[in-house]
């Protein structure tokens, strides 16, 4: 009995679950893994500094399951998950959708966010007016990212795929006509199209939910557990509603400032 007492207090100050896994609950330290090339949700500015919606709550979070620093780094849609494993980063808010493909890999918190999926267009396409006007069109495929296989895998339509390395990549391809729109999670497509200053439209006709959730490495049940906590409070205490305002007041969207159902920790 004395030895497990023993084992469990190390585990303690180790930050460490029973099974061995580290955990992010109660670290001192944690790096969180944020876009840097995403308008409203995850910039990267001038002498490096992040901003947007998701960098807010990363730090939010971050400070309530105990950490006195917490710094950021730039992660993809492609290279997320690699970089949880590897221990480069311990949390990531990148419009991380939750899927069950991806909770193979990780350990989902959240969602702290339900995004919309919706389409963004030039301000002069009126031809498109909700998904199924994507048939045979040039749609945007963002390298790692889930929203083109919703279109065309969920719903059976047959697009004409163009890949790009990021969302951002694809916002330029929209404004230089090589493709005729990009269909994502509405909070993206909001930063984006705040960013293009009337160039480009959200078609505002949301066909599938993308829950916004928190990567940490799989296993670590411990620190989802403590990452809902956080979430719920941010609610509760109205930095939810400030921050989406704050950052999306302009888009015209309509923001949903109530708790997500969460997924639970698995």
């Amino acid at each position: 009995m004395r030895a497990v007492c023993c084992l469990a207090f190390v585990l303690g100050l180790l930050g460490c679950s029973a099974d061995g896994t580290d955990s992010v609950a109660g670290r001192g330290e944690l790096v969180v893994g944020v876009k840097a090339d995403q308008p409203g949700l995850g910039m990267r500015g001038p002498g490096g500094v992040f901003q947007g919606f998701e960098v807010e709550v990363g730090r939010y979070v971050a400070r309530r399951l105990g950490a006195s620093k917490v710094t950021f780094r730039a992660v993809t849609s492609d290279d997320r998950e690699r970089l949880l494993e590897s221990r480069a980063v311990d949390l990531v808010l990148a419009s991380y959708s939750i899927t069950p493909e991806r909770a193979v890999q990780v350990t989902f918190g959240g969602p702290y966010y339900l995004a919309r999926q919706d389409i963004m267009v030039r301000r002069d396409e009126l031809r498109i007016r909700g998904v199924r006007d994507l048939a045979g069109r040039r749609v945007c495929q963002a390298a790692g990212s889930v929203s083109g296989e919703r279109v065309t895998v969920g719903l059976g339509i047959a697009v004409r795929a163009v890949p790009a390395p990021s969302y951002s990549s694809c916002l330029g391809k929209l404004l230089a006509g090589d493709v005729d729109a990009v269909s994502t999670g509405d909070l993206v497509l909001a930063g984006f199209a705040t960013r293009a200053a009337g160039k480009v439209r959200i078609v505002n006709a949301p066909f599938t939910d993308e829950p916004y959730g928190v990567g940490l490495r799989k296993g670590d049940i411990e620190g989802c557990e403590a990452v809902n906590k956080a979430i719920t409070l941010m609610y509760q205490d109205g930095t939810a509603a400030r921050l989406l305002r704050t950052w999306f007041g302009a888009s015209r969207l309509r923001l949903t400032e109530s708790v997500p159902q969460f997924e639970g920790c698995s």
